[in-house]
């Protein structure tokens, strides 16, 4: 059975890929705040609060269509949530499909995504995770 923090997370997919940044918000924490990492992201930087992920996502928007979030998986370690996912989008010029495997690690509170950490490899993940869980 599905822990509860794994539940919000999958809801939190389904909302996005039915509804892009508008669907995720309402599973956004007030204070919520990510980093993208530069072997992620051709441009790093850090995204606070629900302005923030309109921000980070209108960066994609500027160069692609159709972007949704392929879900392959979910682990739960301690409080926070692996997503192990494929972020899809279709380039506006080119209309090529683009694919980027990695793996969130979500944190919550009271319900809600306070952050979302990126990393390449499982490995990754699960080692973040478990060293912000104290172990």
């Amino acid at each position: 059975m599905a822990s509860e923090n794994v539940d919000i997370i999958k809801r939190g997919f389904d909302a996005f890929n039915r509804d892009g940044v508008d669907g995720i918000l309402p599973f956004i924490h007030p204070d919520f705040e990510a980093t993208t990492p530069p072997e992620l992201a051709s441009e790093p930087d850090t995204y606070r609060g629900h302005d923030g992920v309109r921000r980070w996502f209108d960066s994609f928007y500027e160069v692609m269509d159709e972007i949704r979030w392929e879900p392959h998986g979910f682990q739960e370690v301690g409080d926070r949530v692996i997503a192990d996912f494929t972020l899809m989008a279709r380039g506006k010029t080119t209309g090529l499909e683009f694919g980027q495997h990695a793996f969130q690690v979500w944190e919550l509170r009271d319900g809600k995504a306070i952050g979302i950490d990126l990393y390449p490899t499982l490995d990754e993940a699960t080692a973040a995770a478990r060293a912000a869980e104290g172990g």
